[in-house]
């Protein structure tokens, strides 16, 4: 079954906002999470789809890749599988989202949110950061597709303490918050008494604390590592898109979990093509004689394949002439390639030799007898173009 259009699942205009974002997802998901509809599929499946959608609509990225490419842009932000909730990067903002995560949660649902990455704040992983790599690749390899091997720096697990971050393993549990990573806070309003739940002051929402800090990790249970990594980019990528390899970013602090790494693709300029979607475009001049007379000219694909094209008898500068199928393929859609789309130019010689010159005079009299004359077709057309 086809997905739904993310604007449509969100009940947004395709120009919404931030906050309007955020405020369509928050009501769906007041409405529809599994807590408060048990047993109920489609409750579930709707839950899950508006997570999809916030995920990739309130991602700048991510948004951005949608609006241009549909569902195709996005589907390698996911697994395989499609979306889980291992891919929902924004657990971070439900503090922002719901006013409070843990309180309303637990007060309208009893219990916690997804199941599988929290119970109480105390067990929350804290994530490592997210690493950022910029990659340029010239013509030929987004024609392709390319892997490459790259040397990068990260923060890894300590060995000496197994990413503890205690010299001698030993981990107590917070006195303040009980090991939950929260307190609750009281503070008098012109309303009452207005109960809030912040991170825990003492540990930092961690829910333990080490007393004897590991020397080599200063307690951060990782350290700085250099790692070699391996980035497979698929053909037809184009400028600014990006690949989140999951998972092989920094380590969280105390056996946290991995952050990604983002490789964010440029495209390196070429020598002969410009680039417009799948399609390659250039300009290829050609001489008077061939021009008039017809011929042949050879194109250097950007894959290094030569292409004989035949250029009609009567060519003007500015014909179009296309090699349909040998531009480039689209992203997740290997079968279509584009074309390459070759403008000429009739090039007008600038420096005639003694020979040259006498040709050319012969063939003025062949051409005074044509009779050219001005006329507007040109400006014409020209503002049909405006209409």
């Amino acid at each position: 079954m086809s997905k739904r259009d993310y604007y449509e699942v969100l009940g947004i205009e395709k120009s919404a906002d931030e906050s309007a974002i955020k405020s369509a997802y928050r009501k769906l998901a007041m409405q529809f999470h599994p807590d408060k509809n048990p047993d109920d599929h489609t409750a579930e499946e709707k839950f899950k789809e508006a997570a999809e959608a916030y995920e990739v609509l309130s991602d700048q990225d991510k948004r951005r890749r949608y609006d241009q490419y549909g569902h195709a842009g996005v589907d390698n932000s996911f697994g395989s599988g499609g979306f889980d909730w291992n891919n929902f990067t924004h657990a971070n903002e439900f503090e922002d989202l719901f006013g409070g995560f843990s309180s309303i949660f637990e007060q309208f649902f009893g219990g916690s949110f997804g199941g599988s990455r929290r119970g109480s704040r105390g067990e929350q992983q804290p994530r490592g950061e997210d690493l950022r790599i910029e990659m340029s690749l010239t013509l030929k390899e987004i024609d392709t597709g390319v892997s490459k091997t790259i040397k990068i720096n990260i923060k890894d697990s300590c060995p000496k303490c197994n990413g503890s971050g205690s010299e001698d393993g030993k981990v107590q549990s917070c006195q303040q918050c009980n090991g939950q990573g929260q307190v609750r806070q009281v503070r008098q309003s012109l309303f009452g008494q207005v109960q809030s739940i912040v991170t825990c002051p003492s540990c930092h929402g961690e829910g333990k604390i080490i007393q004897k800090k590991c020397v080599s990790c200063k307690g951060e249970g990782r350290i700085p590592k250099s790692k070699d990594i391996k980035i497979d980019i698929p053909a037809g990528i184009s400028e600014g898109q990006y690949i989140r390899m999951r998972g092989i970013g920094n380590k969280g602090q105390r056996g946290g979990i991995n952050g990604d790494i983002l490789v964010l693709i440029h495209e390196k300029d070429d020598d002969v093509f410009e680039r417009d979607g799948s399609h390659l475009i250039c300009e290829y001049p050609i001489s008077f004689s061939t021009a008039a007379l017809g011929g042949e000219i050879i194109v250097t694909t950007q894959s290094d394949e030569k292409l004989k094209l035949k250029i009609p008898a009567g060519t003007q500068t500015g014909k179009i002439l296309k090699l349909r199928g040998k531009g480039l393929p689209e992203v997740n859609n290997s079968s279509y390639r584009g074309d390459i789309i070759i403008k000429v130019d009739v090039v007008t010689p600038t420096s005639l030799t003694a020979e040259e010159i006498k040709h050319f005079e012969a063939l003025r009299e062949f051409d005074e007898k044509r009779g050219l004359k001005p006329g507007k077709g040109f400006w014409s057309k020209l503002k049909n173009i405006f209409q």
